[in-house]
């Protein structure tokens, strides 16, 4: 029997989700990418690396004022929190006041590259979703309508 290019595809694409999915020993278990899923998936993470990004370095503030929304302690948090992941280095130069600097280490400009892409899809498709939020929307109001 002949394989054909869709079904190599389709191999690999199940070899790639068997990794993804195999339950794990350790700190990550069960699922080796749950935990770092978790803390991508708030806003103000992939948001604050988007900056990063764009801007290269960025002090507190001025990373404050992109971010629309972001109130200082949860600025905080967050950057604590990818610096402790290895994605945002801190830079704190002895000066008076105090100036301290964030930008993406390596791994964190490599994540970006990943977050651009699901961005791009995100973009390509929003009319799509909203397209079928608003089918599904008018479905659940006419199924409610019904039952009452």
């Amino acid at each position: 029997m002949d394989r054909t290019n869709v079904d190599y595809q389709q191999d690999s694409l199940q070899k790639k989700l068997n990794k993804i999915l195999q339950p794990t020993v350790g700190v990550l278990a069960p699922c080796p990418i749950r935990n770092i899923l978790d803390r991508f998936s708030d806003k103000w993470s992939t948001l604050s690396i988007f900056h990063l990004g764009d801007a290269g370095t960025l002090r507190f503030n001025e990373l404050k004022k992109r971010i629309d929304g972001i109130s200082q302690r949860m600025l905080t948090v967050t950057l604590r929190t990818l610096e402790r992941d290895g994605l945002v280095k801190r830079r704190m130069f002895p000066e008076i006041p105090p100036r301290v600097e964030y930008e993406l280490t390596e791994l964190g400009r490599s994540f970006l590259m990943q977050i651009i892409e699901l961005g791009e899809w995100a973009s390509d498709n929003s009319d799509q979703i909203l397209k079928a939020r608003e089918q599904y929307a008018t479905r659940e109001h006419s199924a409610s309508a019904v039952k009452w």
